[in-house]
């Protein structure tokens, strides 16, 4: 079985560029997770028949967005956290927007385990959705994954926003407390790790220069100055049957590359 996770950065865009069926043709992913969709499903005419298609839309138009594409049919599919674990973590409208209508997650069950495609909030280049990251969305999302996994593994994938540790980017000095590479971010990530979940890239792969972001200025990508914020990361139970783990930056179409498992 083959996962595949892409921050598509606008679908239509990518479509429109002629990218995304030749990405698909070529990859043949079972299951793809996309994040950055930026439309509702149909604004986009794919032709793809092989796939069942599970899209969480921001109410703003054009923002944010999550889906799933998936040959085999779920068992169910969920969007947004659940309410009472939104309600427990105070998730409100922050002055940019209420997370949970920011289409940021969507969760297929399968017979063996559930897949989720995460977009976590962005820290903002001030800074000031910190707050929102580290006391709330964070947290809160990762009661939501104990939870599932409390019925069956859990395989999550998604852009996290962070670089978890100086091997994740490539000039780690330079953006020491900058946005996606502050303490409270990162400390989201080690939470995720100290509860059990692997970060399936670093079961094969180490040290630096494998990122799967880069900014658009200063040629970053053909310099390969980049970040890697876009991880799968799975339950320990299903780490074993990890058999290999990819970055894939020659896929072009967005600032973001795609990330792929096989199990």
């Amino acid at each position: 079985m083959r996962i595949i996770s892409w921050n598509i950065n606008g679908i239509r865009a990518v479509h429109k560029k002629g990218l995304f069926l030749p990405f698909i043709k070529k990859f043949q992913p079972d299951i793809l997770c996309l994040q950055e969709t930026k439309a509702e499903k149909g604004q986009a005419v794919i032709d793809l028949p092989e796939y069942e298609e599970y899209w969480n839309s921001a109410i703003k138009k054009g923002y944010s967005g999550t889906a799933i594409f998936t040959k085999e049919k779920p068992i169910s599919v969920a969007l947004g956290l659940p309410e009472k674990i939104a309600k427990k973590y105070k998730l409100v409208n922050d002055g940019y927007g209420h997370p949970n209508e920011e289409g940021r997650i969507v969760v297929a069950e399968f017979k063996d385990f559930y897949v989720v495609s995460v977009y976590t909030p962005n820290a903002k280049d001030d800074l000031s959705r910190i707050p929102l990251r580290h006391k709330q969305w964070d947290p809160a999302f990762l009661e939501y994954m104990k939870e599932l996994e409390k019925k069956k593994s859990v395989v999550f994938c998604g852009d996290l926003n962070v670089a978890h540790t100086p091997d994740d980017l490539a000039r780690p000095k330079e953006n020491e407390g900058l946005k996606g590479y502050t303490s409270e971010e990162r400390e989201g990530i080690d939470n995720i790790v100290s509860s059990g979940f692997v970060d399936t890239f670093r079961i094969f792969t180490k040290g630096n220069g494998h990122y799967s972001w880069w900014s658009h200025f200063a040629n970053a990508r053909a310099r390969n100055v980049g970040w890697r914020i876009d991880y799968i990361f799975v339950s320990e139970n299903l780490a074993k049957k990890v058999i290999s783990a990819k970055i894939l930056p020659e896929v072009l179409g967005s600032d973001h590359c795609p990330i792929l498992i096989e199990m």
